[in-house]
């Protein structure tokens, strides 16, 4: 065999080999995109792990429902919780009070738990006491939060942009992460950039 078919020969192996490594699921049609004051933020979806959560998220996303949501809980070295479309919406219904209180008029979800790791940049749903009451909120890991693992389901990982999740304005740690005049979503898009 020629020198040089043995290197396309190589070559074609490569490309098949790196090809299988990519997991279904990391694709455009699973690629979020949240625009925020200081850049955008990536989040690869994992609907391997949590499908009914991801297929939520998606769909308030292609609606539009995360647009101008506020971050009303937004605890330095932890995280920055959204996804209040009920509460939460500077645009339409804004409550500061009960921001956080609210979710969506689709139905709450039964839990996903996986042994994914919260670690940072990790994207968990948000819930109540009740495990299966996830609806739209959802969270942004600042850091490890191990003590989260099996408790709450995770929905994907910030891919680029924790630089930009790093700047989101803090709340008041002594009331639970509360914000005064909070950051928002800007605009929040799934599938390939336009």
């Amino acid at each position: 065999m020629s020198v040089f078919r043995t290197a396309l020969l190589v070559a074609a192996v490569s490309s098949l080999s790196f090809a299988s490594l990519s997991p279904s699921w990391a694709d455009d049609a699973n690629t979020m995109t949240i625009k925020l004051k200081d850049g955008d933020v990536k989040i690869e979806l994992r609907p391997d792990l949590a499908p009914k959560h991801v297929e939520q998220i998606k769909a308030l996303a292609k609606e539009g429902a995360y647009n101008s949501v506020v971050f009303h809980r937004v605890i330095p070295g932890f995280m920055a919780q959204t996804g209040d479309v009920q509460y939460g919406n500077t645009e339409k219904g804004y409550n500061q009070a009960a921001a956080g209180t609210g979710g969506s008029k689709r139905p709450d979800l039964p839990a996903e738990f996986s042994k994914e790791p919260f670690v940072r940049g990790t994207v968990g749903m948000a819930r109540s006491s009740n495990p299966n009451s996830a609806n739209s909120q959802f969270f942004i890991m600042f850091d490890n939060g191990s003590f989260l693992n099996g408790q709450y389901t995770v929905v994907g990982k910030v891919t680029s942009g924790m630089e930009t999740v790093d700047k989101i304005k803090k709340g008041n740690e002594a009331q639970n992460g509360a914000v005064d005049s909070p950051d928002k979503m800007i605009k929040v898009t799934v599938g390939p950039a336009k």
